[in-house]
């Protein structure tokens, strides 16, 4: 959820420096629209790490 956050706020401080030309407050949003991103890619490989761990344990059963 902290990432659809993220990328509200980013998408909010990219289109208010583009609307205000202020290039450093665009930026900004981008840079947070991508954090955003790369947070929920490193969540979605945490989860195929576990689910892959869970089977394996569970093919031990």
């Amino acid at each position: 959820m902290g990432e659809q956050m993220d990328k509200a706020k980013g998408t909010i401080k990219e289109n208010v420096g583009e609307a205000i030309d202020d290039e450093d407050l665009e930026r900004e949003g981008k840079l947070d629209r991508a954090g955003a991103d790369v947070k929920e890619k490193a969540n979605d490989a945490v989860d195929t790490v576990k689910d892959a761990v869970n089977r394996a344990a569970n093919r031990d059963d």
